[in-house]
């Protein structure tokens, strides 16, 4: 592992030079607001993360070396730290001397919000508490959960309604809580019923509160598999339209899906013209590294994002 005074004596060389260069690419010309804003989402680092090539807490350095000035967290690589103010703040402190924006935490292994047993959902909002305060400490405006539910996934109009409730109502209260601190809280499209755009947009009007919203995330339409074990999908396109009115993300991958469950390449001029007519401006956070190469890939995606910006008509050189 890189030693911390290596690390910053190699972010300080890469803040001299290229650093500089592709944060000013990465965010759009000075004095001009950007179309849209793009960060990093850690789980793209998730490889490295896990077996120790990169510390958590060197993240926020790293994604502004590569020219990305917004990063997107994930719990799993801070999971027993929440309430550390010591090793938050030491967190904040790297972002902040950066200029690195904390944006989200994305959390995990807290819990099934949309338990059938109330008691279970009160548990999980309870186990997600500490991570609201965690994001607010860091200056973060939200946190992602996710809309699991006690409920299968099936095709069965009945499951489909019943696990709508279950999670609305966890959506509600973890959004009383989170209201305090002026923090909203946003579902992910990430498997199963919350993969259905339809869905997760009926869960939000549910929950009937105004810090609820979603974070649609391009390539993550999968359902679960029909009988004969082939892929269930929502149409990415039409999914990410259903989901931008309530969108306080947006998660970018190189994939989508069709509604024929077949993946297939990204357009993203397309797709960031639906997000930006949704009349989002927000952060689109990278969530993709591939094996072996996690920030050539990483960089590949941000620049595409930065042209699927110029060609939508805001960059204009």
């Amino acid at each position: 592992m890189t030693s911390r005074r290596d690390f910053l004596k190699t972010s300080a060389l890469a803040s001299a030079g290229l650093g500089l260069g592709l944060h000013a690419q990465a965010q759009g010309l000075q004095g001009k607001e950007p179309l849209f804003k793009i960060s990093l989402a850690e789980w793209s680092l998730n490889r490295s993360l896990f077996a120790g090539k990169i510390d958590h807490l060197d993240f926020a350095p790293l994604a502004r070396q590569h020219g990305i000035e917004a990063v997107e967290y994930v719990n799993q690589f801070f999971m027993d730290k929440a309430k550390d103010k010591t090793y938050l703040r030491e967190m904040k402190a790297r972002a902040d001397g950066e200029g690195v924006r904390s944006v989200l935490i994305m959390c995990d292994r807290e819990g099934m919000l949309g338990a059938s047993a109330e008691k279970e959902r009160i548990q999980t909002v309870e186990n997600h508490k500490k991570w609201v305060e965690a994001a607010k400490f860091l200056g973060c405006h939200c946190i992602r959960i996710n809309g699991y539910s006690s409920v299968p996934w099936s095709e069965s109009r009945a499951d489909f309604e019943e696990s709508q409730k279950l999670v609305a109502d966890g959506l509600r209260r973890m959004c009383e809580f989170a209201d305090k601190y002026g923090l909203d809280v946003i579902i992910e499209n990430h498997g199963g019923y919350s993969s259905h755009a339809g869905w997760l947009a009926g869960v939000v009007l549910l929950s009937g509160h105004q810090r609820a919203g979603t974070l649609p995330d391009f390539g993550n339409f999968r359902m679960g598999k029909d009988k004969n074990g082939k892929p269930v999908s929502y149409d990415s396109y039409r999914g990410v339209k259903e989901l931008m009115p309530y969108a306080r993300g947006v998660s970018v991958k190189p994939t989508v899906w069709n509604a024929k469950g077949k993946q297939s390449p990204l357009n993203y001029e397309k797709m960031m013209k639906l997000v930006v007519d949704a009349g989002y401006h927000g952060y689109c956070g990278i969530e993709h590294g591939e094996a072996g190469r996690e920030w050539e890939s990483i960089e590949e995606v941000r620049d595409r994002l930065i042209a699927a910006r110029k060609a939508l008509g805001k960059d204009d050189e």
